[in-house]
């Protein structure tokens, strides 16, 4: 880790990675939420399956189930098919999905929508959640994180918020990152749950840039492969 647990706070990444095995380190909730199914597998599913590995529970939530994501297939053909592609990329990633219920391209943020998925979130009792950087440049992105981000205020900014890249300079911009994930032990069960999603053409999401990624950030922490994020700011106390 290129951060340490004290300089980052009480619900630090390294304090959680680096308790495997330790008796003494209680059980943590993860929870992810990303805008389609993909999101959380090509932003931080290393960083899932390494928290997984640390005995710590996780779980996926998918805002959409990505209809409009395949093109000329009608959208509960395509939204059947994503799911399908999303459960079995869980599988790999021993996480437990929920379907949130918005729609691929028409997501929106208003009251209902907030208080759904914030309830979903609150059901989960996340120590820490993961989701878009809100500066990401599609629509459904930023959506997703700024649910996240108001959920995290309103439920009184009791659990870790962190931020994932995706394609950078290409869909993520103005990405400095606050905290790094080794990824090495999990880089390749992260590419076979991304590899589930066979209807988005897995190569294209290591060709728009997440091979690089994940070297370019283990270069910048010192291993061979790594995840980056940014932690939200604020006064967290979850133990």
């Amino acid at each position: 880790m290129k951060q340490t647990a004290a300089t980052i706070g009480a619900i630090g990444l390294p304090a959680l990675l680096f308790a495997q095995g330790d008796s003494t380190t209680s059980q943590k909730k993860v929870v992810c939420l990303g805008a389609h199914p993909d999101d959380p597998e090509s932003g931080c599913g290393g960083t899932l399956a390494a928290l997984r590995k640390a005995g710590h529970d996780v779980t996926i939530i998918y805002l959409t189930t990505g209809e409009a994501g395949i093109p000329g297939t009608p959208h509960d053909k395509a939204a059947a098919i994503r799911k399908s592609e999303a459960i079995q990329a869980c599988k790999i990633l021993d996480a437990k999905y929920i379907f949130a219920g918005q729609i691929d391209g028409d997501t929106v943020m208003n009251n209902e929508w907030l208080q759904k998925v914030k309830q979903i979130i609150a059901d989960e009792k996340p120590d820490i959640l993961f989701t878009h950087w809100p500066l990401d440049s599609h629509k459904d992105h930023q959506v997703a994180s700024l649910i996240a981000i108001q959920s995290w205020l309103r439920l009184g900014k009791k659990f870790a918020l962190y931020f994932f890249e995706v394609c950078i300079g290409e869909q993520t911009f103005i990405f400095h990152p606050t905290d790094y994930v080794d990824i090495t032990a999990t880089q390749e069960q992260k590419k076979q749950a991304v590899y589930c999603h066979l209807s988005q053409d897995p190569p294209g999401i290591y060709q728009c840039g997440h091979a690089a990624m994940e070297d370019f950030r283990g270069r910048e922490m010192g291993v061979k492969a790594a995840e980056a994020f940014i932690r939200m700011n604020g006064q967290l106390q979850v133990d």
